[in-house]
């Protein structure tokens, strides 16, 4: 009997051992599922503050180039307004070196406007090169604009120069007709 009480006892002792190393097992499973939790949750609220960022920056960024853009559009109708009426005072002066003078500073004016700034001193590369391609792009349609004015002033040009022949042609024949029938009257 004491036998199986001591078997007994130690199958008690066995039992109870396990079960406390079981329980630490436990205790230590559920500090790590805590941890884990606490470090999921932080790692969510530093990707949620990420985020927030981002989109603030991208709301911001928006913003400002819609600001710009709203500039760029304001500043390019003030110049179209000034140079119409520029053009409307300016064209009637009639002293010849004042005409040049003021065709100069047209000139000048117009440039000074057409010039951008190019602010470049904050760019990547990436934003570099697409601000070349801009600028790029800008001075191949300044250029085609440039040709289809050259081509449209010797088109005019040559225009000119056939409605002056006609027009002395015409008169070459005008004056041939009148002297002749003014002497069949006379006879």
């Amino acid at each position: 009997m004491e036998k199986d009480l001591n078997e007994l006892k130690t199958l008690i002792d066995a039992h109870f051992e396990q079960r406390k190393k079981e329980e630490e097992e436990l205790l230590s499973l559920t500090d790590r599922i805590d941890k884990r939790r606490s470090e999921r949750a932080e790692q969510m609220k530093i990707r949620a503050e990420r985020e927030r960022e981002r989109q603030n920056r991208l709301a911001e960024e928006k913003a400002r180039k819609e600001e710009e853009e709203a500039k760029k559009k304001a500043d390019d109708d003030a110049r179209k307004k000034m140079i119409l009426s520029n053009l409307s005072f300016t064209g009637y002066k009639t002293q010849p070196g004042g005409k040049k003078q003021t065709e100069r500073e047209k000139k000048k004016k117009i440039l000074s406007e057409r010039r951008k700034e190019l602010e470049i001193d904050h760019m990547r590369e990436d934003k570099l090169r697409d601000k070349a391609k801009e600028l790029w792009e800008w001075m191949r349609q300044l250029e085609a604009e440039k040709y289809e004015l050259q081509y449209q002033y010797t088109k005019q040009k040559y225009e000119i120069t056939v409605l002056r022949n006609r027009v002395s042609d015409h008169q070459k024949v005008s004056k041939g007709g009148r002297s002749r029938t003014k002497r069949g009257l006379r006879k």
